[in-house]
């Protein structure tokens, strides 16, 4: 493994891991997102995005939450657990505005994860491995 290699692993394997390992407190939110450039394969600082639920059965998006990426890549609270309820909802991350800032050309402008929640008793993390060319995500605890 090259020395350039091996802090960037760490830093995937932190932010792969669980909340407790990153040092969160578990129950401050039992819906949470976490975001890693892998570009440069650090946490993605910064990064606007926005939760909504889908309401009205079915047909419109209500914006619960706006918030941005912390100096680990992480949004910790996104909802506390009395808003928390089984729905879908989606995380829209503003892809442009973080590569822009960095001076970097982008091949989406924006990255759209939409989920569903079906006890809302459990907690979800949704990580996001981003790059200016491609997108990664998946069901995290």
């Amino acid at each position: 493994m090259s020395s350039r290699a091996g802090p960037r692993l760490h830093t995937l394997q932190r932010h792969l891991g669980s909340l407790e390992y990153r040092g969160m407190n578990p129950v401050s939110s039992l819906l949470t997102t976490h975001v890693l450039d892998t570009a440069s394969g650090l946490p993605a600082q910064g990064l606007c995005l926005q939760l909504s639920r889908l309401e009205d059965h079915g047909q419109q998006w209500t914006k619960l939450r706006k918030s941005y990426t912390d100096h680990d890549g992480c949004c910790p609270v996104l909802l506390s657990p009395g808003q928390m309820k089984a729905d879908t909802y989606k995380l829209f991350f503003n892809t442009k505005g973080y590569w822009k800032k960095r001076r970097q050309e982008s091949f989406y402008p924006y990255v759209e994860v939409v989920f569903t929640i079906t006890n809302e008793t459990h907690k979800f993390n949704v990580p996001l491995l981003l790059s200016p060319w491609s997108y990664t995500t998946c069901h995290g605890s």
